[in-house]
């Protein structure tokens, strides 16, 4: 591969939830310009709908979303085809999100519809092993239709200690859970972060600081959170992800290079929120069309913002102005089926 391009995967739905996607696929990247080349399907495999990558090794995990879910490891060749690895049963069902340890030994999942939370131990070549745990959660909030149960949306290790962040959308919860490394078992989790109830806790992002800020998926809203001096963290902050009418299901959560800004993806309105962080609270600047509908994960990538649009089938590119933080839309969208995720590929340095 040459060294000026990047490339990017693409996780989507196929058939079996009602998308039109085969796998995953390949996309190239020009880091000056942020163009993308569709290059074709990667692997086929069933409802990819999350992509992460091991943070030393070129092997890439996919959760396969399905009612008894799996998730696939791939190893990656040097022109990023994709190689099987392993395919294992997380043991719960719809399986959204997933994530590997910073020392690399495991691999945590979040088993969305059954509430619970897998652990695989990794070999030395990347490829997990059968499952070492499966943490169920517990509780349920006041929407009776999404949140009759624990409904875990994503698991988030932390990046010192062996502490993972489990957002529980079902719960109104943030649970964390201490990882034994030697046994690859959860311990019992605790609170940490109450949401208010009906706030449907998505997806989540560590500020550099400290901070903890949290998308509701149910409420449209975006809080942030810091340590009060016990376990749980309190809640000093919370605004609207959105000022557009209707409801509003915020998806994905990132923050720019420097810290100063975070954008929020809405579903429902189909925009980006920007909004400028100073540590102690977020203010919306900005909100921008997606130029697709329903954004369900987006990157950013240099001065490049990238959005997934599930339900129009595309993904679409904005540049990032580096004083203001706005992003503006550039070049045409690129046409995937079904797409839910983007991972750009970051080659091991051997």
């Amino acid at each position: 591969m040459g060294s000026s391009h990047e490339y990017v995967f693409v996780g989507c739905y196929t058939g079996d939830k009602g998308g039109d996607g085969d796998g995953i696929t390949l996309l190239r990247r020009d880091p000056a310009t942020g163009d993308l080349t569709r290059l074709g399907l990667a692997a086929r495999t069933p409802s990819p709908s999350f992509l992460a990558q091991h943070p030393t090794l070129a092997v890439l995990y996919a959760v396969n979303e399905l009612d008894q879910g799996t998730v696939s490891a791939f190893s990656v060749a040097p022109d990023c085809s994709l190689i099987p690895l392993a395919v294992r049963p997380t043991g719960g069902s719809d399986p959204c999100h997933l994530a590997v340890t910073p020392d690399g030994r495991h691999l945590v999942a979040a088993n969305y519809s059954s509430g619970s939370v897998s652990v695989f131990p990794l070999d030395a070549d990347g490829a997990p092993g059968d499952r070492t745990d499966l943490l169920t959660l517990t509780g349920k909030g006041p929407d009776a239709e999404r949140q009759e149960g624990p409904h875990a949306h994503q698991v988030v290790p932390e990046r010192n200690g062996a502490d993972v962040l489990i957002s529980d959308l079902g719960s109104d919860r943030v649970w964390r859970s201490r990882l034994d490394p030697n046994t690859g078992r959860l311990g019992l989790p605790d609170v940490a972060v109450e949401a208010r109830p009906g706030t449907g806790p998505r997806h989540l992002l560590r500020a550099a600081d400290g901070a903890l800020l949290l998308v509701g998926e149910l409420s449209g809203n975006l809080g942030w959170f810091r340590p009060a001096g016990g376990p749980a963290l309190e809640q000093v902050g919370e605004t609207g992800s959105s000022t557009s009418p209707g409801q509003v299901y915020p998806s994905e959560i990132v923050m720019g290079r420097d810290g100063r800004f975070v954008y929020v993806a809405n579903r429902g309105p189909d925009t980006v929120s920007v909004f400028a962080w100073d540590g102690e609270n977020a203010t919306l600047i900005a909100e921008v069309p997606t130029g697709g509908v329903w954004p369900r994960h987006m990157v950013l990538l240099g001065d490049h913002l990238y959005v997934t649009n599930q339900r129009s089938q595309n993904v679409t590119v904005f540049r990032i102005d580096r004083e203001t933080g706005i992003p503006a839309p550039q070049g045409e969208p690129t046409g995937e089926p079904t797409p839910t995720c983007l991972l750009r590929w970051n080659p091991p340095i051997i």
